[in-house]
């Protein structure tokens, strides 16, 4: 999919996490079903005006705030990043420091490709 398709997933995922909601929650709450969500949120489907406009109403934000990319709000994650973070949250910081010295060396490697 387009980068704008993952940009809007990802901000809609960033939205329902901050206001505590699962995907199935915010489903119900814009009567469309939690695997469309799921699929929204890590920019598998592109999305209609119409469940965006639902989507848009069930997170309590207009179509502009969904769009809105102004510097005061925080960065969003990829759905790869975000699962980074997890699969390190409760780790020791040494295991996370040997992560990080891992990932350092793979990306140094890989740009000399």
């Amino acid at each position: 999919m387009t980068d704008i398709v993952k940009v809007v997933g990802e901000k809609i995922r960033y939205l329902r996490k901050e206001r505590g909601l699962s995907q199935e929650e915010l489903a119900y709450r814009a009567s469309l079903h939690n695997t469309y969500i799921g699929q929204l949120e890590r920019g598998e489907k592109n999305a209609t005006i119409e469940s965006l406009t639902k989507i848009c109403t069930a997170l309590e934000i207009t179509l502009e705030e969904l769009f809105d990319d102004k510097k005061s709000h925080p960065k969003v994650l990829s759905f790869e990043l975000e699962e980074i973070v997890r699969l390190l949250e409760g780790r020791s910081k040494k295991d996370q420091r040997a992560v990080l010295k891992f990932i350092k060396s793979l990306i140094a490697w890989k740009d000399n490709e």
